[in-house]
């Protein structure tokens, strides 16, 4: 199905009947992706008593009890909440769900035996565009990234610059394939969300940061539609399933 979306005065074509899809869905295996240190999702049914929420256990229903972490399991969307001392829910910040869309792909330099995205890199492939949402796939980009184990493995992050330039450039949504935008030990200091959200000025209580996307080799770098999905929890995080539409 065809539509035509307007967008800052502009008209997009895409075809809604070919959503491409960079979520990781939350199986309750030990084969699910997973980070900080925490035990795999479990998805069982309920049992009580005499009664076991399972059809092949005799129950009428299937009814399951499932239990996970949005930080640590799978696709998940955040807001400035996830820092800070006042509550604030992804649910009540995120108000709109479609955005013009940047995907580009990075080899994480090394720095002081570190993986990291740096502001020249971002700089060079951005070439000072400034997209809503911009969408970061590293290198190497196998399938492993569905079911990697990432814990005391310290993965690629983003040094505080280049979230800067990212901010500053109007970027509102980030969304990368990685547990975190900071370093996984990094003595609390979360450099790179605190840049994102303008922690010490005026916080961008609207901007979210999405993580644990695995975007295909088959999807091209460029501009896309974004259609930015979560779950209602009124908490900092909630699973999200972010869909790419190509634009025609």
């Amino acid at each position: 199905m065809k539509t035509t979306i307007s967008y800052k005065t502009k008209e997009y074509h895409i075809d809604l009947s070919k959503p491409l899809d960079i979520s990781i869905a939350v199986r309750g295996t030990k084969e699910n992706v997973n980070s900080w240190y925490i035990d795999n999702p479990k998805i069982e049914p309920h049992c009580d008593s005499d009664f076991v929420g399972s059809i092949s256990a005799g129950s009428s229903t299937n009814f399951y009890d499932i239990w996970f972490n949005p930080h640590s399991h799978g696709t998940h969307t955040e807001c400035v909440g996830h820092i800070s001392k006042e509550h604030q829910s992804i649910n009540q910040n995120l108000h709109q769900f479609f955005f013009l869309a940047e995907v580009i792909t990075i080899a994480p330099s090394e720095e002081n035996g570190d993986l990291v995205i740096t502001k020249n890199q971002l700089k060079k492939l951005l070439e000072d565009k400034a997209p809503k949402a911009l969408v970061i796939r590293t290198m190497p980009n196998s399938e492993t990234k569905l079911k990697r184990q990432y814990s005391n493995t310290n993965p690629p992050y983003i040094i505080e610059d280049a979230m800067e330039y990212i901010r500053d450039l109007g970027v509102e949504h980030l969304l990368i394939d990685l547990p975190s935008v900071d370093k996984e030990k990094d003595d609390g200091q979360l450099l790179a969300h605190k840049a994102f959200w303008n922690f010490y000025g005026e916080v961008r209580l609207g901007a979210t940061i999405t993580e644990f996307i695995y975007v295909k080799d088959a999807i091209a770098d460029g501009s896309y539609f974004l259609n930015l999905q979560v779950a209602p929890f009124e908490n900092d995080a909630s699973p999200s399933r972010p869909v790419l539409y190509k634009i025609e």
